[in-house]
């Protein structure tokens, strides 16, 4: 398995006010559904934050976002774990598949690959 970013998920209200002032630091949106929206680095695409009002098909929001390359090994192993799974593993609409777990810390990880093809 293997990590391909960490993002901190910031819950906002406050989209275009956020984007103009991670636009100081040079950050570019590269994403946006209404509800949330990334900004990222044009130089290093993994360097990321996101914003969310809420989410579209969980009852809770993620406090960061882990993309990994194997997202179903790494829901069998967070299950085997005994860690508390709040939204469970699923293809979303917009081209991921992804799930969110509980950290020791009482943290909401959202777990996600983007599906190919």
């Amino acid at each position: 398995m293997s990590v391909r970013r960490v993002v901190p998920d910031v819950a906002s209200e406050r989209f275009a006010e956020s984007r103009d002032f991670y636009g100081l630091l040079g950050l570019v949106e590269v994403m946006n559904h209404g509800w949330v929206m990334t900004l990222a680095s044009p130089e290093n695409p993994t360097a990321q934050v996101t914003f969310a009002s809420h989410d579209a098909t969980a009852a809770v929001r993620a406090d960061m976002s882990i993309e990994v390359d194997d997202v179903d090994a790494v829901y069998a192993a967070v299950v085997a774990s005994g860690a508390e799974i709040v939204h469970p593993l699923r293809d979303e609409e917009w081209g991921v598949r992804r799930f969110f777990a509980v950290d020791p810390n009482g943290r909401v990880v959202n777990v996600v690959s983007h599906r190919r093809g």
